[in-house]
């Protein structure tokens, strides 16, 4: 077989969720432990670190990376769902799997794997620890695919587990209440491995600290590491307010001058490297100069150890907590005996999309009028990103057009009382089995106060709202991973970028 003929036989004849759903969900550790073996445990030959979550765990599993990469370590990155290509999943140090180990891996194991009738995921999961043991990584950073106890990557032992938050999503398969999901997503949780937890609160609080306490494992809660640095502060920072900052930076090394830092209070300042925690000045500069030259907005950090700013690539709103999670689990990395450098962090943040491959975060496709994508998909997720859009409409009067479809399993009528009323919709559907048809769609939005019209397809939907955009507008496309998916698939016959 070639590469697109193994793709066809993975995706046809291989029960796979992100096509069909429940069908093709199979819980359980048994067939996973069985390839396991086959494999020779190869999760065994390097390290691991394993994340978690209802929303963040892809910007969390994603960042982490970057910043081991900066400090030279050979890191396997495995996550999910794939946009565009099947290869995504499946990293090491950036670069995605070839076709020719995909092909091959199929080829040499149909004849074990195959009466084991595995589902899509634990296939895809024995693929992408056998290539990391293959490739030699030092450290690979495993995103879970659902939930975290039954969940097929929960056959490793890490250094550390991450879980993101608990939020309402696949509650058919994971309960239906925060506590329930809590209690499955706590399931990745290990006799004597730390864990960190980025935010939790109340049933769902207890439940994580109940289980880390069974498990005699160091639970460390993001919100109280913050707690112990009187400097930590986040917040999104446009392009612009980047440069300008950037530059206020500049001329106060130069005139050692006080200036305003990220909060906006006098910062004393000196000619010396001590002015950036023991970076040099240029470390810093560069840094911000290359998402500048991205045209990128930024989530700005200022902590202790980093005074004068970290800069996150990504800026959407909801990295704020994403952020937290991201140095708390680092920082419990370092004494874990990682070797990380400040500038490793400054870098792997500033960094993370060209290094990682990551796409669909809050990722800008065009300016005049700007197009933004975002995986967003629930209830949780979509507070984030509709105060983000409301944001863009009353502080920069920008008009919105969203393009926006779901998948049939999720919940929407959960999520679309949540959409800004004021908006025109592009209602669509993606190209996949789940995906609710867009008439359908168009007809509860109305019922929720939303207005618009339907199209068949994502190229459909996004042409039209460039039609009736005006430069100074704002497209916003998302609801579902795989409407990003497609519109990804199809950004050159859009002219995106």
């Amino acid at each position: 077989m070639d590469y697109q003929n193994t793709l066809t036989y993975l995706f046809e004849s291989i029960p796979m969720f992100q096509q069909i759903g429940a069908s093709a969900y199979k819980p359980g550790l048994a067939t996973m432990k069985k390839l396991d073996e086959y494999f020779n445990h190869p999760h065994r030959q390097f390290k691991t670190i394993h994340i978690a979550g209802t929303n963040g765990k892809g910007s969390c599993s994603h960042t982490v990376a970057a910043v081991l990469q900066s400090a030279g370590y050979r890191v396997g990155l495995f996550t999910s769902p794939h946009l565009i290509d099947f290869r995504e999943r499946i990293r090491v140090n950036g670069e995605m799997v070839s076709e020719e180990y995909v092909v091959g891996f199929v080829e040499e194991h149909r004849a074990f794997f195959e009466p084991l009738h595995p589902s899509f995921f634990e296939l895809t999961t024995a693929m992408a620890l056998r290539y990391f043991a293959d490739e030699e990584v030092d450290v690979a950073v495993i995103e879970v695919g659902m939930g975290g106890r039954l969940d097929c990557t929960n056959i490793i032992r890490p250094d550390l587990c991450v879980i993101t938050n608990i939020g309402y999503d696949h509650m058919q398969y994971l309960g239906g209440t925060l506590p329930e999901i809590a209690q499955e997503k706590a399931g990745i949780i290990k006799e004597g491995i730390p864990v960190v937890v980025g935010r939790a609160e109340g049933d769902v609080k207890k439940v994580l600290s109940d289980k880390a306490r069974q498990m005699n494992a160091p639970c460390f809660y993001a919100e109280e590491a913050k707690d112990t640095d009187a400097e930590y502060f986040a917040r999104p920072m446009q392009r612009e307010e980047l440069k300008a900052y950037r530059k206020r930076l500049s001329e106060a090394l130069e005139k050692n001058t006080p200036f305003a830092d990220l909060r906006g209070t006098h910062c004393d300042t000196c000619e010396t490297e001590a002015f950036f925690a023991g970076l040099p000045p240029m470390e810093y500069f560069k840094a911000i100069d290359e998402i500048l030259e991205k045209q990128k907005s930024v989530v700005a950090i200022r902590t202790s150890r980093f005074p004068h700013g970290l800069f996150l690539e990504m800026g959407g709103h909801y990295q704020t907590e994403n952020c937290l999670t991201i140095l708390t689990a680092l920082q419990l990395l370092e004494q874990c005996g990682y070797k990380l450098r400040r500038k490793d962090y400054l870098n792997g943040f500033a960094h993370v999309c060209d290094m990682t491959g990551l796409m669909g975060r809050w990722q800008k496709l065009r300016s005049h009028p700007d197009l933004i994508c975002d995986t967003g998909h629930n209830e949780d997720g979509m507070k984030w990103i509709v105060q983000q859009l409301d944001d863009i409409h009353r502080k920069q009067q920008k008009e919105l057009h969203i393009v926006f479809g779901m998948v049939n399993d999720k919940d929407i009528s959960g999520v679309l009382p949540l959409l800004p009323p004021y908006a025109t919709y592009y209602f669509t559907k993606a190209g996949v089995k789940r995906a609710l048809p867009e008439n359908d769609l168009m007809e509860m939005a109305r019922k929720a106060g939303l207005k618009g019209e339907a199209y068949p397809n994502v190229p459909e939907a996004v042409k039209a709202a460039q039609e009736k955009c005006l430069p100074e507008d704002f497209i916003f496309v998302g609801g579902s991973t795989f409407i990003v998916a497609d519109l990804l698939a199809n950004r050159y016959t859009l002219d995106l970028d």
